[in-house]
């Protein structure tokens, strides 16, 4: 069965990779702004689920998969910051406290509709920070088109004391071992 990930990221398209399945990817057209008073939870798996539906509305078959992933920092959520200011201003709010990474994932079978969908919660304990630290990491490695201003598969993982959760992928933005479940339910096995 043909397999689509409804997304036009590198680094889901490298995780994706990863499962050694052959797969096509296509930028879903979806308005990610947050709806008001919408939870970082909820707001990973409505943008997950919309990006699917709309992706899976250009296909007569196939496996359709959308994530998305939102940051939660008390009742805040921390957005993609686009440059080294933002940047900072993030890390610096995130010194020395935990934020939790939800990242929503939907599964939609084109021909028959039928879809499933998860979120699946990370948490990164950062470090205290000093504004050096901060300047100099993202001058190394300028995180900018990442929630929460880090990149963990890289320099990133030198910001924290801790995480917490069940799959490391998660925090890249496409939660694998939670696929492989999804895709079970299709009756695909990655190991088959």
């Amino acid at each position: 069965m043909e397999i689509i990930l409804a997304s036009t990221s590198q680094y889901r398209k490298a995780l994706l990779q990863k499962l050694q399945l052959e797969f096509s990817c296509h930028g879903p057209d979806v308005d990610e702004t947050r709806l008001a008073n919408e939870s970082a939870k909820t707001m990973a798996l409505r943008l997950a689920e919309a990006k699917a539906e709309d992706v899976a509305s250009h296909y007569s078959s196939g496996l359709i998969i959308g994530s998305d992933q939102t940051a939660g920092l008390d009742n805040d959520i921390l957005g993609k910051p686009g440059n080294a200011k933002n940047a900072k201003a993030q890390l610096q709010q995130c010194s020395g406290k935990e934020v939790v990474f939800y990242t929503g994932l939907c599964v939609i079978d084109a021909a028959t509709n039928k879809t499933l969908s998860k979120v699946e919660e990370y948490r990164v304990c950062f470090r205290d920070l000093t504004e050096q630290q901060i300047e100099n990491y993202i001058v190394k490695e300028a995180p900018f088109d990442c929630a929460g201003s880090f990149k963990c598969e890289g320099l990133g993982i030198s910001l924290f004391s801790q995480l917490q959760g069940r799959d490391p992928n998660s925090l890249v933005g496409l939660p694998l071992i939670a696929l492989c479940d999804l895709l079970i339910e299709f009756n695909m096995d990655v190991l088959a």
